[in-house]
């Protein structure tokens, strides 16, 4: 390829724009390195040496690196309070001499003011002499410019005024240094740029500083060497396999550099970042034939990914009529378990509650009949009491009418009576008689002499029938009923009746009660309340 097409490139395929196709360099890719040389002092030298930092130079944006410092000397600020203890010592000394003729002897600027002068002057200037160098370096200490001496880390005092540290250097860091060229000509003359990022270690100090010219010195001849190197390097290579320079061995550019280097520097690792055509055009026909690759394969996969999509959907159809029908008969088969279960609970259902109505009826009939077994047995009790101590009865039942008798005392009528005399021949109305007769009172006996001659004639088959039924109660009391389920109130002792919903519920401790009648058990006392008619009857 001549020098003519190196000049310009036409774009070889329509709609492609040599625009599209910027360099790595115009995006910011590359950044280049500076080395700096600042002027500290030495309690900063240490954060100096081992910082580095971005800013711009001539408008562009560079890495700053600082490998050696130059240390600041003695400072006259810090010894100017002890020249003032000696001016002022000899400014007093001065006047004590004129009015004293023994002014080593004067209490304020005697001989132990100057002593104190002295050792404060010395112990400053010792101070100040005391030179702390970084961890990692070495300082360079010269004479009236001359070097004396090159010391490692620690401390380091300098009682001579005239020895200094001038110069303080990194001798163990890497430093990275990212050296571009912009523009080279390869073997076809087609302009090319590449970026070599090198890092480099100062291993002698003095040759550094005095052969190679310090930080100003060896940034100069580093560039020159690597853009002569570089410039070399792309000369021998064709323009079209210029991309294939970056991650290349270069071993053989790094011993070449460190020739020119050594002893003062060793460079440790080189490497190619960046390589490219300056030309756009020119990428565009370098990039052209990839592009077309790339779009073939681009249509292909494209293609392939259509295909596969069309294939997955026609699966995932399948899956989900399967899936579908699947579904259908689980339903289906859930139903039929939830209708045999359903009739199976209904039929089950149906069948406890039979079975709990027949329970149901049987303890009723049971209950009724212990009822009335228990309701005889009480009436029998009751004729028998009756026929033993008639008084009682006739004390409760007196009693009972009193309260009846004060209970309604305060609802009785008003009534006058007009004329005519009771036969005391008092008139009035008499209350007493009156609430007798509202009530029903006459004032005839409970029992008759025929009725009590009546119910102790048939005392003794009362008895008998007492003493039977009091079996057959016993057994009642005592008897498990595994039909009849026992309720919370039930006591123990009782007998428990299973009643349906609004029926009276069962009485414990063996009493039951049947209308206004009170049934115990021999030995136990009746109830108040007892019903006089029936007892009557019997």
């Amino acid at each position: 390829m001549g020098d003519d097409d190196s000049e310009s490139y036409e774009p070889r395929e329509e709609g492609m724009d040599p625009a599209d196709f910027p360099a790595a360099r115009e995006q910011g890719g590359s950044i280049a390195t500076v080395m700096a040389q600042k002027t500290v002092s030495l309690d900063e030298a240490g954060e100096a040496l081992n910082r580095s930092e971005q800013k711009r130079e001539d408008g562009e944006k560079v890495h700053a690196i600082c490998p050696m410092v130059l240390p600041k000397g003695r400072s006259f600020i810090s010894m100017l309070p002890v020249l003032c203890l000696l001016v002022i010592g000899a400014v007093g000394t001065a006047v004590v001499s004129a009015a004293d003729d023994s002014p080593l002897t004067n209490p304020l600027f005697g001989i132990h003011y100057w002593v104190i002068a002295v050792l404060a002057v010395a112990f400053i200037w010792w101070r100040q002499g005391m030179v702390m160098v970084p961890d990692g370096c070495q300082a360079l200490i010269t004479r009236f410019g001359k070097l004396e001496k090159v010391v490692g880390p620690g401390r380091v005092t300098l009682i001579s005024p005239w020895k200094r540290v001038s110069y303080i250097v990194n001798t163990t860091r890497e430093y990275p240094f990212n050296a571009p060229v912009r523009e080279a000509p390869t073997k076809g003359g087609v302009k090319a740029s590449i970026d070599l990022f090198i890092q480099f270690r100062i291993s002698d100090p003095t040759e550094f500083v005095y052969t190679l010219g310090a930080v100003r010195g060896f940034e100069e001849k580093l560039s020159n060497a690597v853009s002569e190197t570089i410039r070399s390097l792309i000369y021998e290579q064709e323009a079209a396999g210029i991309y294939d320079m970056v991650g290349e061995d270069t071993s053989r550019l790094l011993e070449q550099l460190n020739q020119q280097f050594r002893p003062a520097v060793e460079l440790t690792n080189a490497n190619i970042t960046h390589a490219e055509p300056a030309d756009r055009a020119y990428r565009m026909d370098l990039a052209a034939p990839e592009m077309v690759r790339m779009a073939k394969e681009a249509y292909t996969h494209e293609y392939a990914l259509m295909l596969r999509k069309e294939q997955d959907e026609g699966d995932l159809s399948k899956e989900l009529a399967t899936s579908h029908e699947t579904l259908s008969a689980i339903q289906a088969d859930i139903a039929q378990y939830q209708a045999q279960m359903d009739t199976a609970v209904e039929r089950e259902t149906n069948r406890a509650q039979a079975l709990a109505r027949q329970r149901y009826v049987q303890a009723e009939s049971e209950a009724k009949a212990n009822a009335a077994l228990l309701e005889a047995q009480a009436l029998d009790i009751r004729a028998v009491t009756a026929a033993e101590a008639p008084e009682i009865l006739e004390y409760r039942y007196q009693q009972q009418i009193l309260d009846t008798l004060e209970q309604v005392a305060d609802h009785l009528p008003r009534l006058v009576r007009i004329g005519g005399a009771d036969g005391s021949g008092a008139a009035g109305v008499d209350f007493l008689q009156l609430a007798r007769e509202l009530v029903g009172e006459r004032g005839d006996e409970l029992f008759t002499e025929s009725d009590m001659a009546t119910m102790r004639s048939r005392l003794d088959e009362v008895a008998a029938r007492i003493a039977e039924r009091q079996g057959e109660i016993e057994e009642l009391r005592e008897a498990e009923r595994p039909t009849v389920p026992a309720t919370p109130d039930a006591e123990p002792g009782g007998v428990p009746v299973v009643a349906p919903d609004g029926a009276a519920p069962t009485v414990p401790d063996g009493s039951y009660e049947t209308g206004p009648a009170s049934v115990a058990f021999p030995g136990e006392r009746l109830t108040e309340g007892q019903d006089h008619t029936e007892e009557a009857g019997e």
